[in-house]
């Protein structure tokens, strides 16, 4: 059975859960998961596929997901947060407890915890935008970076339909109508490859290890606090490939396009039948556009 270290990093007062699986010699892989979600999102099957070819697979939980901090005090109300996201992204008189950057960090907290001097970041989504930042912030600690389903930040590029944008609320007060809601959700975000029984068996498996809706709230509000990245990114020296969906209704194909367009030497890989997801059939394209990434950062 392959080696698997678990274990809790620290940014200052907070706590980031982790867990790192196979060789600690192989060259490190950090996974940074999108609004919400938690490391079991990448799934045995996810990690095995890429320690199997080589890399030492680390998953963490963000800050107020999973096992990681929680942020203290009631959190901005969700839907006038979309209402804003929707507009123009202006944080307006909400008061952010982080932002990108503080988690950025984290990454990094986890990194030194693990004694890892420099790896290969794959971030979807919120996780992408947290890509990018390390990318601007600590480029010396990545080999390469990965941005899935993300955008720049900027207004007016990578805008949710508004369909998707409303299934962001969570809506129930039991197991059974919160994953209800979350599945339905998953249906709305995801592209043709869309499979039930397996966007249930996630949201269930998600509930079950930490339900805790506030956590979203406060990720959205550091995403809009963090604003645009539009001027720092064509400033990145980091091996980039930028990934998207072309179903993609959460965040659209033109945040993707515009991330790569501003990354000197960025590969866009759009896939035809992806979403807002990163759907199992998929699993061994994203393995060989990642090894591609990575023989031309070596």
């Amino acid at each position: 059975m392959a080696q698997e270290n678990v274990g809790i990093a620290r940014n200052h007062q907070t706590e980031l859960h982790y867990v790192a699986s196979g060789d600690s010699s192989d060259p490190a892989l950090l996974f940074v998961n999108g609004l919400g979600s938690q490391l079991i999102n990448f799934l045995p099957g996810w990690v095995s596929n890429f320690r199997d070819a080589g890399f030492y697979v680390i998953r963490m939980d963000n800050r107020d997901v999973g096992m990681s901090s929680k942020t203290s005090g009631d959190p901005p109300n969700m839907e006038a947060l979309i209402d804003s996201w929707s507009q123009d992204r202006s944080v307006r008189s909400f008061t952010a407890a982080y932002d990108l950057s503080d988690m950025a960090a984290d990454c990094v907290a986890v990194m030194d915890a693990l004694n890892v001097e420099r790896a290969h970041v794959w971030g979807m989504s919120m996780g992408g935008m947290i890509a990018q930042t390390l990318a601007i912030n600590h480029a010396d600690r990545l080999r390469s970076m990965t941005t899935v389903m993300s955008t720049t930040g900027e207004a007016g590029v990578g805008q949710s339909s508004p369909e998707s944008a409303a299934q962001l609320v969570t809506v129930g007060h039991d197991r059974e109508d919160v994953v209800n809601s979350a599945v339905a959700a998953r249906r709305v975000h995801s592209g043709s490859l869309y499979d039930e029984s397996w966007a249930r068996s996630l949201e269930e498996a998600a509930y079950d290890r930490c339900y805790h809706p506030q956590g979203k709230s406060w990720q959205l509000l550091a995403i809009m606090a963090s604003g645009s990245r539009v001027k720092e990114l064509p400033m990145v020296t980091t091996p980039t490939m930028v990934v998207h969906g072309r179903l993609d209704s959460l965040i659209q194909v033109d945040g993707g396009e515009a991330t790569a367009a501003l990354i000197p030497g960025a590969e866009l890989v759009i896939h035809d039948q992806m979403g807002h997801d990163i759907p199992e059939p998929l699993w061994r394209h994203y393995l060989a556009d990642f090894q591609r990434l990575v023989a031309r950062a070596n």
